[in-house]
């Protein structure tokens, strides 16, 4: 949403293969919940390669969708990879937005808000550019509980490493939990505040196929992992490999948990 995050999410294939994939499984779960009426108007903020965009554009029917990130490569993306005439992307910072005060009926945020700067502007940067009756809403990784794909790494990393730590958003980003993100949208003077977690299962046929995205470099997991000299990556990737839970054929079955947050504009 800022350009604080940009260096952090560099390369669009590489988000693909380590975060992508289960934010466009996420997604459907997320504008299931939201339930917004045909026709709407959205803004998705921090849009990255166009995951929930073209999600909304499937599920929704919307009359538009604008897209806006900070990163030059994601916009491009996005342009490359959501092909409908109902949607445009532009390079943009979520806590100055440049849009009128009202003029979207939605305003979401998908999987980016514990990398923005100032979360209180970027959220009254939501609110402000949604008309009242309108609906702001987002959702987070559950960095310290159940996102167990980055939850094992940084518990494995952790006890290897102190350093570990200043990677992990699960100590990073407390902003993904119930509480603090009801007491931001409060603050924002949102109404009518709902939260509601959403799982979905991550399969990977082997080890190899979980680890292999921790070495893209994109993501803060990968960013840690790929500043390692080669025998701390070992140590720490062979002591990760006996602590996943494995299946008796080498499969890997793991927990994915996102927290959701809507609210209305009331003013």
């Amino acid at each position: 949403m800022s350009s604080s995050s940009t260096g952090l999410w560099a390369s669009d294939d590489a988000y693909e293969k380590y975060m992508g994939r289960w934010s466009r499984r996420i997604a459907p779960h997320f504008l299931d919940w939201l339930s917004i009426p045909a026709k709407a108007n959205w803004i998705d903020i921090g849009c990255g390669t166009g995951v929930l965009s073209s999600t909304i554009l499937a599920k929704c029917t919307p009359s538009s969708v604008v897209g806006i990130d900070p990163s030059e490569a994601f916009v491009e993306a996005a342009k490359a990879q959501v092909s409908d005439s109902r949607f445009r992307c532009e390079s943009g910072d979520g806590e100055a937005l440049s849009f009128k005060d009202g003029e979207f009926s939605v305003a979401v945020s998908g999987l980016v808000l514990n990398f923005v700067g100032d979360k209180n502007k970027a959220v009254a940067e939501m609110k402000r550019v949604v008309s009242p009756g309108g609906s702001v809403a987002l959702y987070v990784w559950d960095y310290a509980g159940h996102m167990q794909i980055m939850r094992h790494f940084f518990d494995t990393a952790s006890e290897l490493d102190d350093r570990a730590k200043e990677f992990d958003d699960g100590v990073k980003a407390p902003i993904c939990r119930p509480g603090p993100l009801s007491h931001l949208f409060k603050e924002a003077g949102l109404a009518d505040i709902e939260v509601q977690y959403l799982d979905i299962p991550a399969a990977f046929d082997n080890f190899d196929e979980y680890w292999m995205p921790f070495l893209g470099g994109t993501g803060s997991a990968p960013k840690y992992c790929t500043s390692l000299a080669p025998d701390a990556q070992a140590r720490l990737r062979e002591k990760l490999r006996s602590r996943v839970p494995t299946g008796p054929d080498g499969e890997i079955l793991l927990a994915v948990r996102a927290w959701a947050i809507k609210a209305r504009v009331t003013k």
